[in-house]
């Protein structure tokens, strides 16, 4: 059996419920062999990340040439790159094995405000990485960074989107689950040239540790499967607002999605029984 090869480089939750750990999880469960490399690594729960160390360049360079001199690649994913040197490592390695298509995920800052993102490396990510992408896909508040713009309405979020566009990448995706003004989670895809809108039932639930890292690690899943990038994001928003309605309530904070809600569905009505081998 083959299986399409997805590759997330980001960094490690301790906690399981987001950065890599959750980028793996999620392009597993849309159909995807999940290949990583390990930018950082963080002490992180529920409730808080209390600290975080980077890997250095060159075990990351070397990671990135690990995978991609084995695997045949078939859509990147990136999360937490901290500084402007592992911006430029990662930068330099997709463009050198063609690690396309290119899905960044613009990881700034934790929900408890630890910054997973220097302030020197912003810039950097604007100059160097974002002109990569394929589709870049920022939150509410990572926009509002990016753009140096307050986001108030959709039609702020529609100037950020335009605005983020500017910067290089081939589209822009601004995630709508962070603007209260919508009954309904909306986000907004723009492609250059048109607007394009994905909308979803807002789930209420404390339960969305991760949700980023899930989403756009499910679009990378899908475009690897060679799917476009509008159907990718149906199916991607889809997933993820079905991994938040059957969420976790795990830890004290905010609970992770649950990315195999549906082998839960499965074995709640297997009727096959397990036996010890005798």
């Amino acid at each position: 059996m083959i299986k399409p090869v997805a590759l997330t480089i980001a960094g490690s939750d301790s906690g399981g419920g987001a950065g890599i750990q959750a980028d793996i999880k999620a392009m597993e469960a849309n159909g995807v062999f999940a290949t990583s490399v390990v930018t950082a690594v963080t002490a992180q729960n529920t409730e808080a990340v209390t600290m975080s160390y980077d890997m250095p360049d060159r075990i990351i360079d070397a990671q990135i040439d690990a995978v991609a001199g084995d695997f045949d690649v078939a859509a990147t994913k990136t999360g937490m790159l901290s500084s402007s040197s592992i911006i430029r490592t990662v930068a330099a390695k997709v463009e050198a094995h063609d690690l396309f298509p290119f899905v960044v995920d613009p990881v700034m800052i934790s929900k408890s405000g630890f910054k997973l993102l220097k302030d020197e490396a912003i810039d950097t990510l604007r100059e160097i990485l974002l002109p990569l992408a394929t589709v870049a896909t920022p939150n509410i508040h990572e926009a509002e960074y990016l753009t140096g713009n307050e986001i108030l309405s959709e039609d702020d979020a529609r100037e950020a989107a335009k605005a983020i566009y500017a910067m290089g990448p081939e589209a822009v995706l601004v995630k709508g689950g962070h603007l209260n003004e919508k009954a309904d989670a909306m986000d907004l895809l723009y492609d250059g040239t048109a607007f394009h809108t994905y909308t979803a039932d807002r789930v209420r639930t404390n339960n969305t540790h991760g949700t980023g890292c899930t989403y756009g690690s499910a679009i990378a899943a899908h475009l690897a499967h060679g799917r476009s990038l509008g159907e990718a994001i149906d199916r991607a928003k889809r997933y993820v607002t079905a991994a938040i309605r059957h969420s976790l309530d795990l830890g004290n904070g905010h609970g992770p999605t649950n990315h195999f809600f549906h082998l839960d569905a499965e074995m709640a009505t297997d009727s096959v029984k397990l036996t010890d081998p005798a």
